[in-house]
């Protein structure tokens, strides 16, 4: 028999896995019915009333086809050692959780720390060159200093010899893959990423079996970009998956570095563009770019966890956010309905903002519709 947090992991799986339904009407779903458990408790009338979910959703949802697939997976990842790590998990990466469109779950195996006190997101070309090389391995030396997470995504090229340059300097890495967590792409990299685990390891938001269709590409440079505080572009071309890495963690207020490279080189092309027009900061040195993101030596580790769930204040926050909390604080625990007659918001409106606070840590939802600050 399964425990009732198992269940309700279960049921998030399961709406994950239903057709036509993405990570944005999910969130939608669990926020309205206080628990994925409940979502497929809910009758038709119940449903069709959420804002933004459709019939042909709402049908989907109460047919209830996936859940026997996704107990099977939750039985599999507990049996290839494979952690699961859930939006409203504690476990879940501090750095992910105050993003729009972060992955509702992480597959995770090896030994990772997400909230390291540094990431380092390195990408680059897969046709890396011998400059290239020379910049990601004296790179990730005179990064050991400093003791980050590097993430990178497993791909020939930059990629990889930025693992394999982590692995030389016992440097923790996790490598971020488009396909399932069973499924190494490319194969002759499946060494490497077994070695990766001892210090580091692998992350997908991808069901075990998955293959690496193209389209994964870019949902899994995202999630790069997300578990990174700063990007460091090695080499690229004008096109590539490493421009789309460097977007979104434009998007989501992150640093970006790019390498200079000679002029009419195909390999570094796609950096001296970004530093052209002003996309990212010239990497010069790891000296430069620490002193820039003040990053000290010794200093005493941050526990990013609280960054995002420190209830003590609320600035940084909306008029309207701000006003939820405060009430959340005075009250302890409160239900939707009575908290939308407090605030005078829009029950709708009042439902996206209380998910978006959840997203970052600030609230949490309860049985009954009722939501407490964390």
């Amino acid at each position: 028999m399964l425990h009732s947090t198992d269940a309700e992991k279960i049921c998030i799986l399961a709406l994950i896995q239903t057709p036509g339904i993405g990570s944005v009407t999910v969130r939608q779903l669990i926020s309205y019915c206080s628990g994925a458990s409940n979502v497929f408790e809910a009758d038709y009338k119940k449903l069709i009333k959420i804002p933004g979910i459709g019939d042909k959703v709402v049908k989907a949802v109460l047919g209830k086809t996936t859940l026997d697939q996704a107990e099977k997976e939750f039985v599999q990842c507990s049996k290839s050692d494979v952690q699961l790590h859930f939006f409203t998990d504690p476990t879940y990466p501090a750095r992910l959780k105050p993003l729009y469109d972060a992955p509702i779950v992480l597959y995770a195996k090896g030994v990772i720390d997400f909230n390291s006190q540094r990431a380092v997101g390195i990408v680059g070309t897969r046709k890396i060159s011998e400059y290239g090389k020379t910049v990601t391995e004296n790179l990730i030396r005179d990064l050991e200093a400093y003791n980050p997470l590097i993430v990178s995504g497993l791909a020939y090229g930059v990629d990889i010899t930025a693992h394999r340059a982590c692995l030389r300097s016992n440097l923790p890495t996790i490598g971020v893959m488009a396909s399932g967590l069973d499924v190494i792409y490319p194969s002759s990299h499946k060494r490497t990423a077994e070695e990766m685990q001892v210090n580091g390891g692998l992350v997908t938001e991808n069901a075990m079996g998955t293959k690496p269709d193209f389209m994964r590409f870019p949902a899994r440079n995202r999630i790069i970009a997300g578990l990174s505080d700063v990007i460091i572009v090695v080499e690229s071309g004008t096109k590539g998956g490493s421009l789309i890495t460097v977007e979104f963690a434009q998007n989501y207020h992150k640093d970006v570095y790019a390498v200079p490279g000679m002029i009419g080189s195909g390999q570094s092309e796609g950096c001296n563009h970004l530093i052209r027009d002003h996309k990212a900061s010239i990497f010069t040195s790891v000296e430069d770019m620490a002193k820039a993101l003040d990053w000290n030596l010794g200093e005493k580790p941050k526990e990013m966890a609280r960054t995002f769930a420190e209830p003590a204040s609320f600035e940084g926050f909306t008029q309207d956010e701000s006003q939820v909390l405060s009430i959340l604080k005075q009250k302890g625990t409160i239900q939707i309905d009575e908290l939308a007659w407090q605030t005078g918001i829009h029950l709708n409106k009042l439902a996206n903002l209380l998910l978006n606070l959840e997203f970052q840590g600030m609230i949490r939802s309860l049985p009954g519709k009722k939501y407490g600050l964390i």
